[in-house]
């Protein structure tokens, strides 16, 4: 028995060192992917090799999904059935014929003609599969003018990742994330169209809980909310068929992004027909959703004209949303859209919580009358790539008796009408670089325990506020604070631990520090004068 356990252990260890290997090398291949993606600049704007990057890495993942299950049918005994698309869409596979298959792109590579081919494989791949309806470019690289050489060293990098190899390790998730973060940062404030630092949207993820309903995103950027979204319900245990997920996206690029950022991940969504904008073209009129998970655009200008839009129900009940910032027509929208038991996390600017400009207030104000703010949170600065101002998360809902669902049942929580949580995670988080923050794990889980005990959910434990972090406060508080939501005017300051020292042992300590050096300035006054003196200035 002792024999069997030491060859376990051993077993275990070769697994744990394999594993950290193959981490090594997954990180090398992302980096390597990124140094030759930025050979492509000179013959392509920064701002579309993303594209080319993202859309070859999709039909690497597509292809070698559907050669593994090819090999599966043949191993199987069912060779007959290899070329049946059925057999492929049971797996969550998508079918691809000859000329969309990575092995034909990569035989090919080197050929004048390499642009067309890689936009016909695409192109195949998506009028043989309904999901994918809009979401692959449209004879992107011929029309690009790409140097064959540049993007044939490309296929060769990406050639070099066995995309399934590992069930336990999304190796194509990674180079994604990997890849819109690094766009993100490269392109400066553009990149922030498509990308929320992912400590952010897990952090969402984390306090709104999504286990079951329908989750919504009115600005989708590259679905990164949704992907955060399936993997918190995975991570508890929960599954994936007990979600439904619905988005719309404005920029026709970034829309396709989202819907094959989703598709790589096996993730079935509506994100509507086309790109739209979703104050003007709402894709999803009649949706009441049990989460709304968004990074709306920051301090959106000129987002309507004044004579548009201002019979618009989704503003009933409030002012109508100003034409010079469309930060309350984005919670404006997102109220409307929360079902009766519906809760809402998302990122604003600051400004939000304080704005007195062109009747926000007033908005802000009734918002409040009507007990929607669950809480309030004050974030971190330098977490975005691509904006240094600073953000806050909303988290709105309409019933703040029971409304968690999870996928163990529903279980009551504490009665919080009339109360909103405030958290300042100000003085959170790690530097990744001199430039860039992030919330960590431990951060994240602190945050989300702290609202989740609010709520009064005992596997949490008791809330208490704790000064300079959290602070529940009445209607009435806020009211006196002239309905400002700034988490600072809340909490107060944190306080300082005792150290066990006296303060008169203090104070004689801090004088005799400060005696000596107006001594030592006093003598250095004198060396300064001597100097200036010996150059021929002063008396």
């Amino acid at each position: 028995m002792a024999g069997k356990k030491k060859a376990t252990s051993k077993a275990s260890a070769s697994k744990a060192k394999k594993k950290k290997t193959n981490t090594k090398v997954e990180k090398s291949i992302e980096q390597s992917l990124w140094d030759t993606a930025n050979k492509l600049r000179g013959s392509v704007e920064s701002s579309e090799y993303k594209h080319v990057v993202l859309s070859l890495i999709f039909l690497k993942f597509a292809s070698d999904k559907f050669e593994s299950r090819r090999a599966e049918l043949i191993e199987d005994g069912k060779e007959k059935y290899v070329d049946m698309v059925e057999f492929y869409a049971m797996k969550n596979v998508f079918y691809l014929p000859e000329e969309s298959r990575w092995s034909f792109v990569q035989q090919h590579s080197k050929q004048d003609d390499i642009a067309l081919k890689v936009d016909t494989a695409l192109s195949t791949i998506e009028k043989n599969n309904k999901s994918l309806k809009g979401a692959l470019p449209d004879n992107y690289f011929s029309r690009l003018g790409l140097d064959t050489s540049r993007l044939s060293s490309l296929i060769d990098s990406i050639n070099d990742i066995d995309t399934v190899a590992d069930n336990e390790t999304d190796v194509v998730g990674r180079v994604y994330e990997y890849f819109l973060g690094k766009f993100a940062a490269s392109e400066g404030k553009g990149g922030g169209e498509f990308y929320t630092p992912k400590c952010i949207v897990k952090l969402i993820a984390e306090m709104i809980e999504p286990y079951k309903g329908k989750i919504y995103d009115p600005c989708c950027g590259s679905g990164g909310m949704f992907v955060q979204s399936v993997k918190f319900v995975e991570s508890h245990e929960g599954s994936q068929k007990d979600i439904s997920i619905y988005g719309q996206e404005n920029v026709s690029t970034t829309y396709k992004l989202a819907k094959m950022n989703l598709a790589i991940r096996g993730i079935a969504g509506n994100l509507g027909d086309v790109a739209g904008d979703t104050f003007f073209k709402d894709q999803h009129p009649d949706l009441k959703a049990d989460f709304i998970v968004a990074n709306p655009p920051f301090n959106q200008k000129e987002w309507r004209a004044s004579d548009e839009l201002v019979d618009d129900p989704r503003w009933d009940g409030y002012e109508v949303p100003p034409t010079g910032n469309a930060n309350y027509g984005w919670i404006q929208h997102m109220i409307s859209k929360l079902s009766e038991n519906g809760v809402a996390g998302f990122v604003l600017a600051n400004g939000s919580m304080s704005s007195t400009a062109s009747g926000e207030d007033k908005i802000r104000q009734k918002i409040i009358e009507n007990d929607l703010v669950d809480c309030m949170m004050a974030l971190p600065g330098q977490l975005f790539y691509t904006t240094q101002i600073p953000v806050c998360l909303w988290f709105i809902t309409k019933s703040k008796k029971a409304r968690k669902i999870d996928n163990k049942g529903e279980r009551i929580t504490r009665d919080r009408q009339g109360e909103t949580l405030f958290i300042d995670a100000r003085n959170l988080g790690s530097m990744l670089d001199r430039t860039h923050k992030e919330l960590t794990d431990d951060d994240i889980a602190n945050i989300a325990k702290t609202y989740h005990a609010w709520r009064g959910e005992k596997a949490d434990g008791d809330y208490e506020d704790i000064a300079g972090f959290c602070k529940s406060a009445t209607l009435e508080d806020i009211k006196a604070n002239d309905y400002v939501l700034t988490p600072g005017r809340y909490v107060g300051a944190a306080e300082i631990e005792d150290d066990g020292i006296p303060f008169e042992v203090k104070m004689k300590e801090l004088t005799d520090t400060l005696f000596e050096q107006m001594k030592e300035g006093e003598r250095l006054d004198e060396v300064i004068k001597g100097n200036l003196k010996g150059l021929g200035y002063g008396g």
